[in-house]
């Protein structure tokens, strides 16, 4: 009976959004606007052993390596719009479950359409980025080049449906049904997974989101993402999250640190702090053993010239049991990387 309930409500919508759009003043010279990046980079281990951090992106060792080139298209007519964005390259196709590094070389990141019920009401449907989360895919999100524990070990897409009701330009509410399987195009058996965020603005320059994903097959995630620009040049930004996997699989907690400082109109200076724990009995975590912790230190200089950003890195991780390798090929507590990434957005 839900199921029907829930297919009922969503056709009405759907018919209302079509009888709607029949009396409202479209304009089809809108402009379709389109975005994108491209990027490339170095990496090296300091143990010289290959690849030690297990986390996103970034994985070739002593090599000149391409990231991605991202290109999304969006167009908003009236009170509908839609967002499609593709990626081609390995940083793409590494976080794509269903096609894989030996699968198709693109990406769907985006591919979702909307509606603006109300001034304050949308209702959005589709493939779309994670609601969940501090980082992104695309390294034009992101202040650092390599990625976090938290990140690469939370969802990255989240199809499905969703409402958002704006009380006012400083608190929002968002709830939806998604599919039961992350990042997955199409379910494996229910849309079964609920989502919801709530996002406040306290201040101005002060944004915070609460964001809950739960489901019998993805398990829950709870989420905390917030930023602050204090000053004109200094901006901290803090994520928190715990994961409890299905079927008492385990899961992860952890935090995550970003404080930011601009040194002059071109140049930021940034840092990443995480500390990151998998839960007794996780079967499928990238970090750490089940149990053990660690803690990751990642410094980021921003250099622009334009839409090009140049970004030298230097990342520290140190865990509470011996999972890297060290120079001699000996297990270790300590790893290191030395990554300078160009990232290119237009």
């Amino acid at each position: 009976m839900k199921k029907v309930f829930l297919l009922f409500s969503f056709f009405s919508i759907a018919a209302f959004t079509v009888k709607a759009q029949d009396t409202v003043k479209t304009t089809p010279d809108a402009p379709l606007v389109i975005y994108g990046s491209v990027d490339t980079y170095y990496k090296y281990d300091f143990s010289d052993k290959g690849s030690q951090i297990p986390t996103s992106f970034a994985s070739d060792h002593n090599s000149v390596s391409i990231g991605m080139i991202d290109l999304g298209l969006k167009k908003k007519v009236g009170k509908a719009a839609f967002v499609g964005e593709l990626s081609f390259g390995p940083r793409g196709q590494s976080q794509s479950i269903p096609n894989g590094p030996d699968g198709d070389s693109f990406h769907i990141q985006n591919l979702y359409v909307s509606y603006d019920l109300t001034d304050k009401l949308n209702i959005t449907g589709g493939y779309m980025a994670t609601f969940i989360g501090y980082e992104v895919i695309s390294p034009t999100g992101n202040f650092n080049y390599s990625t976090s524990y938290l990140f690469t070990n939370g969802p990255f897409q989240n199809p499905g449906v969703k409402l958002t009701y704006a009380f006012s330009d400083k608190v929002s509410l968002m709830a939806g049904i998604f599919n039961d399987t992350w990042n997955y195009y199409t379910s494996a058996k229910k849309v079964n997974t609920f989502g919801s965020q709530l996002f406040v603005s306290p201040v101005k320059g002060w944004t915070a989101y609460i964001n809950l994903a739960t489901g019998k097959t993805s398990g829950t995630e709870v989420d905390l993402t917030t930023a602050y620009q204090i000053t004109d040049a200094f901006k901290l930004g803090l994520n928190g999250a715990t994961y409890s996997a299905p079927d008492d699989g385990g899961g992860f907690s952890g935090v995550a640190l970003y404080p930011q400082l601009a040194v002059s109109k071109v140049v930021t200076l940034g840092l990443r702090g995480e500390y990151f724990k998998t839960k007794k009995g996780a079967l499928q975590t990238f970090g750490p053993p089940p149990g053990e912790n660690v803690t990751a230190v990642t410094f980021t200089a921003a250099i622009k010239s334009g839409p090009l950003t140049f970004m030298p890195e230097i990342r520290l991780d140190h865990g509470s049991s011996e999972s890297f390798l060290n120079h001699s090929g000996n297990p270790s507590k300590s790893a290191g990387q030395f990554v300078v990434a160009a990232v290119y957005a237009f």
